[in-house]
């Protein structure tokens, strides 16, 4: 996979995605949406990919949206940008593979919506995180619907109605990444989580992803409904007879590659 704006590699069965505009600090422009979708449709179709590494070169993980972009444009060209952003951040949560975000930097406005929507994270001890839209007077909306799933109202509210950044650790106290690592381990701390992820099953767990955000917005009885036929259907995987198996007779699973 060939980009403009990012660069993909494979390291066994994960594929490291970096955001490459470090002279941009990382804004998302239309472009490099475009192409961070289009790379992550042609991840999620490769059974052999069990985990995905979102990372950034430079400094800065991602300052959000390209304000160059945002400048004397028509409605229907700040609707595009908007759509395809949040085209983006369904994609993440869509495709099979758990998507892994690795801050090194600050992330801001859509940039923290970004780590928001992906679906773990690790910080290094020198990243941030902000929603300052409200200073420049356009609100992060969009930014808003994921970083409010991630943290709750008050919190959410509190970064988007201040702007103000927080800090990793606050971060984590607050559930927008998973783990806080000094700067020099970031990328060990991800591909270690990668690499654990990776040993499951790619199927079962495509089919947990899929259902954790099925059912994570509907009421408690239609959740457990909905819940209960997708471990039925699950219990007839070959994988999940496999791994029954293999701890019943206290061996390792030898989980099944499903076909592209």
């Amino acid at each position: 996979m060939n980009f403009d704006n990012l660069l993909v590699t494979r390291e066994e069965a994960v594929a490291v995605v970096t955001l490459h505009r470090p002279q941009r600090r990382n804004a998302l422009s239309l472009a490099l949406m475009l192409e961070l979708l289009a790379c992550l449709d042609e991840i999620g179709g490769d059974p052999e990919i069990r985990a995905v590494i979102l990372a950034a070169a430079g400094k800065v993980f991602c300052s959000g949206h390209d304000l160059a972009e945002m400048v004397g444009r028509d409605v229907t060209a700040y609707r595009r940008i908007f759509d395809v952003c949040s085209q983006l951040m369904l994609k993440i949560q869509a495709i099979p593979q758990p998507v892994i975000a690795e801050v090194q930097g600050i992330a801001t406005a859509a940039g923290c919506q970004l780590v928001a929507a992906c679906d773990l994270a690790i910080a290094s001890e020198d990243a941030a995180f902000a929603t300052p839209g409200v200073k420049i007077g356009l609100f992060c909306t969009t930014p808003m619907v994921a970083l409010t799933r991630a943290i709750g109202r008050k919190r959410a509210l509190q970064m988007l109605l201040t702007g103000e950044m927080v800090p990793a650790r606050t971060a984590a106290e607050w559930g927008l990444v998973n783990r806080v690592v000094p700067a020099t381990g970031l990328q060990a701390a991800t591909r270690q989580l990668a690499a654990k992820v990776a040993e499951a099953s790619g199927l079962v767990v495509s089919i947990g992803k899929q259902a954790f955000y099925t059912q994570i917005d509907l009421d408690q009885p239609k959740a457990y409904a909905y819940a209960k036929e997708v471990m039925s259907l699950n219990a007839l995987a070959a994988d999940a007879q496999e791994g029954i198996g293999a701890f019943l007779e206290k061996r390792p699973p030898c989980w099944k590659i499903p076909s592209a």
